[in-house]
């Protein structure tokens, strides 16, 4: 019997609701991500701007109670499914899924780094590719233990963070100005260069946010996505994705499992505050900050079941299908919108920081998807992958993918 030869899925082999979740959960990060390419990065934790008001503040604060928080951990589920898929190919194809994934998660890296160096200090590329390799470590557990640890792993770092609230109580007020002396200070260079500056003065200050804010949130944020990673892994081991319609009991189950924490625990990080002067150094910002964070995993979980439950009637799937081929795209546009936002906001560009108000960037969100979903269904008509997905496959399996589908004859 010949053994399957390893490559990328074949483009009938997809299980189309995941692209659609995806296209979804891209929608989602671009509306949260906007924001810190016309705020300085040392404001993250503040919540909605001081200043925000009417139209402004309504649509900041739906942004930082409904989404913040709760799509990329839409995509971290989408991670940990795609990751078992994958794995079972490989296995499948004779390979070893520990070389074949690093590679992958070597590539995912990179294109990382070069995202933090040449457009944006808020990268989650990098923080995936650290995740993803403790996530194929675990990958041998039983799927409830998959569960299990997962939910120990975005709990535990949550609740750590909770606990910072009750840490900064007892930091001395001498210290605690100094630091918001300092992220003051650092903010303020920010709200300069971005807006004046040129390339090279901007790609100096991406670097330097990344090490001031980005970096020390790794140490958080790696484990909390692996943990993440395990849940979603749990969800296509079960196998209730893959025929929707038939494990709808599954979804509806799920949904009021979920939604009720995720809502009493959001809830609670709302009546903490949802606007901060002091930023991370703020006690009760970070006590808000965690409460979210604790309620962003349940009310993550009961969008999908929301989501997929719309999915498997047939006009949900008509509907929400139009957003497949965006999710099949999700690295390059996660990537191109990056691109849209620095050109767009910083010096060597437009140079519009800090002149759009959350309203406004909101409506630059929706116009900019919308352009990228009518190019995704171009694109895909007439390829296989989106440019950077077909790179990262060239890199994963070490072949070059076909790039151009087949067209029968007219």
């Amino acid at each position: 019997m010949q053994t399957p030869r390893l490559g990328p899925v074949a483009s009938g082999d997809r299980l189309t609701v995941m692209d659609m979740l995806r296209g979804v959960a891209l929608l989602g990060v671009f509306a949260m991500n906007i924001e810190w390419f016309s705020r300085p990065m040392q404001e993250m934790g503040s919540g909605i701007p001081a200043g925000a008001a009417g139209l402004d503040h309504a649509v900041a604060w739906a942004v930082h109670v409904l989404v913040a928080g709760k799509f990329w951990t839409m995509f971290s589920l989408l991670f940990g499914m795609g990751f078992v898929l994958m794995a079972d190919r490989i296995a499948a194809a004779g390979h070893s899924v520990e070389r074949v994934f690093s590679r992958r998660m070597a590539a995912l890296f990179v294109f990382g780094l070069l995202h933090i160096a040449l457009l944006w200090p808020g990268d989650i590329l990098h923080t995936y590719a650290m995740a993803g390799l403790l996530l194929m470590v675990m990958r041998g557990l039983a799927p409830v233990w998959q569960l299990v640890s997962g939910l120990a792993l975005y709990f535990g770092m949550a609740a750590f963070y909770l606990a910072n609230a009750g840490l900064l109580l007892v930091v001395p007020d001498a210290m605690l100005d100094d630091m918001r002396t300092q992220f003051a200070a650092s903010a303020a260079s920010a709200a300069v260069i971005y807006p004046d500056g040129g390339f090279l003065a901007v790609t100096g200050r991406r670097l330097l946010d990344y090490i001031q804010v980005g970096l020390q949130g790794q140490l958080v944020l790696v484990p909390m996505a692996a943990g993440v990673f395990l849940v979603g892994a749990w969800l296509m081991r079960g196998g209730w994705l893959r025929d929707p319609a038939a494990h709808r009991r599954f979804w509806w189950r799920l949904l009021a499992i979920a939604l009720p924490p995720g809502l009493l625990l959001t809830a609670a990080g709302v009546a903490v505050g949802t606007s901060f002067s002091g930023g991370i150094v703020d006690p009760r910002a970070i006590a808000s900050a965690g409460l979210m964070l604790l309620g962003a995993l349940p009310l993550s979980l009961a969008y999908v079941a929301l989501l997929v439950l719309a999915w498997s009637s047939a006009t949900g799937a008509r509907v929400l299908g139009v957003l497949a081929p965006a999710g099949r795209m999700a690295l390059t546009h996660y990537l191109a919108q990056s691109l849209v936002c620095s050109l767009l906001f910083y010096g060597y560009g437009f140079g519009l920081w800090g002149e759009l108000g959350r309203a406004a960037q909101t409506g630059v969100v929706l116009g900019v998807f919308a352009v990228q979903v009518g190019v995704s269904h171009v694109w895909l008509a007439r390829h296989r992958y989106g440019p950077l997905e077909w790179l990262w496959r060239w890199a994963t399996y070490g072949r070059r993918p076909q790039w151009r589908r087949t067209l029968a004859p007219a």
